[in-house]
Order: structure tokens, then sequence, then C-alpha cells
């Protein structure tokens, strides 16, 4: 279930993003425009004034206009009035020192199991 969720959200978040709620809106402006021309007279004629390039409502205008906003460029210049100077730091130089190795000292160091005497072996069983 929240995959599902996760896969609506990005989905919806990637429509958003290519503009595709001014699609929306269009078609909904062109079914109104349909189903109220379509009133007075025969549909085909109701579709074909629908599309008729002068003939265009509200909606289609408002569309338009949010279109044309969307796709202008937008420069930084036009936003702030002066130059924005970007200003990097230095990076403190970062030191790690390693300890010396030192090997563990070798004498008096013995092998545990090297004074023991091996298991006893079990007698043979008959076969």
């Amino acid at each position: 279930m929240f995959r599902r969720f996760q896969i609506g959200s990005v989905l919806l978040a990637w429509l958003l993003a290519t503009g595709s709620q001014w699609d929306c809106a269009q078609v909904f402006a062109w079914g109104r425009m349909i189903a109220n021309y379509s009133r007075t007279m025969p549909l085909a004629e109701a579709v074909r004034l629908t599309f008729t390039p002068g003939n265009e409502c509200d909606v289609c205008l408002a569309v338009g206009e949010a279109k044309e906003q969307q796709n202008s460029p937008t420069t930084p210049a036009a936003k702030a009035p002066g130059k924005i100077l970007l200003v990097f730091q230095p990076v403190p130089v970062i030191v790690i020192v390693v300890p010396e190795f030192s090997p563990w000292p070798s004498d008096g160091q013995t092998m545990l199991g090297a004074s023991r005497a091996s298991p006893p072996v079990p007698p043979p069983r008959p076969a």
C-alpha cells in the first residue's frame, strides 16, 4: 500500500513539474465548450467551433497565459539587483597521526597446546 502511494506521489510530482496541469485544464475547457455549443447546434458543428483558433473561452486564455509564463526564461539577473559573488574559503588541512607500529614482544610466549598430549584414540570396534 505504501509502495503505491510512493509511486503515485512521484507520478503526480512529475506531471506537475512538466506542466500537465495546464493540459488537463485545457481539456476541461474544451469539454465545457463542446457541451455548451452542442445544446444549440449539432455535435460536429460544436466540435468545429470549439477548435476554431479565434474562438477561445476565458479558461483557454488563462491556460495560454499560464503556459507562456511557465515557458518564459527567467534569468537570475532579473531577480537579483546586483551581481552575486561566490567566495570559496580554503579548507583547513587535517593531519592524522598514526602511532608507531610495535609488534608484540616474542620473548616469554609459549604455545598453549605444545606441551599437551594428544587425546586418547578409542579402541577399535569389531566389525
